[in-house]
């Protein structure tokens, strides 16, 4: 009786379980259809602000502003955005591994990574290996707004022309779909400007500017650094919701079949436990026969 009883508590545990990954599947499933709709509004936005600002920069020289001018120095800032919940899979998991992957990797070639976190998580894991974190920024992504990506552009962009590092990247996972999110690295600053004629639309091709070309990359690229990590938030946000969806809802399934076995193995015990006490009862009464 004391393994069905334990059985029986089991099987109760379990279902309790259900019943909270089952809510939490459905709260996913409701925050991720407003962060799925905030992404693909904001992403068209983004891509016109980086083609506008490399249109512009390609019509200047390198020395127009800082951020166009590749530097010969190895100090990195790296963003690393993560989230501040967990329960949603391997998706923090999956980039910190390759955000601490990427920092082994580069130490021969930077000689300074500085590292900017977003969320407990990412805070979390890196404290754990004791890799020094310059600034963290926890309970943001909860009620993401525009103020948060200016206060990081600001920071990375003022430690940029102060030249306390040389080159900053961004590291987030980018929203494909709810059970799709790819660990992306991309360069904020300083602008890639290869394919000046192509981004420009064309060499014969040119504007008229008002005040001037200096004075307009100067107030454009701290709104395009801005825009570009509102835009990487956001595709975090998407993505750790899809993630916690799809994982809350392997757990119920995980639940569903796990409630079954122990719903077999419980009556198994009970069918042995009742089988022992007939024979017991039989044998009790051919004993008094005889």
């Amino acid at each position: 009786m004391a393994n069905l009883r334990a059985i029986r508590k089991r099987i109760s545990s379990v279902k309790s379980t259900q019943q909270i990954t089952r809510a939490m599947k459905m709260v996913s499933a409701a925050k991720l259809r407003r962060a799925q709709d905030a992404i693909v509004a904001a992403r068209p936005y983004a891509k016109k602000m980086r083609e506008v600002v490399r249109a512009v920069a390609a019509r200047v020289d390198a020395s127009a502003h800082p951020a166009l001018a590749p530097r010969e120095g190895k100090k990195l800032a790296l963003l690393v955005v993560t989230s501040d919940r967990g329960l949603c899979g391997s998706f923090n998991a999956g980039l910190t591994r390759q955000a601490f992957r990427f920092i082994a990797e580069q130490k021969a070639k930077y000689e300074e990574i500085s590292l900017f976190v977003v969320g407990r998580k990412g805070r979390d894991f890196f404290r754990r290996r004791e890799i020094a974190i310059r600034k963290e920024y926890l309970g943001v992504l909860g009620s993401i707004n525009r103020g948060h990506a200016e206060t990081m552009s600001k920071d990375l962009v003022d430690g940029f022309l102060a030249g306390d590092f040389d080159e900053v990247q961004v590291v987030f996972n980018e929203f494909r779909s709810a059970i799709s999110q790819v660990t992306r690295f991309e360069t904020l600053f300083p602008l890639s400007l290869e394919k000046k004629e192509e981004q420009a639309g064309g060499a014969d091709i040119d504007y008229l500017y008002e005040p001037g070309r200096k004075e307009i990359l100067s107030n454009l690229l701290p709104r395009y650094v801005e825009t570009q990590i509102f835009r990487v938030l956001l595709e975090s946000v998407a993505g750790e919701h899809g993630a916690r969806m799809t994982a809350m809802d392997s757990a119920t399934n995980n639940s569903v079949d796990m409630i079954a076995r122990l719903t077999l193995q419980m009556n198994r015990a009970r069918q042995a436990t009742i089988t022992t006490e007939l024979t017991e009862i039989v044998s009790g009464a051919e004993a008094l026969k005889g």
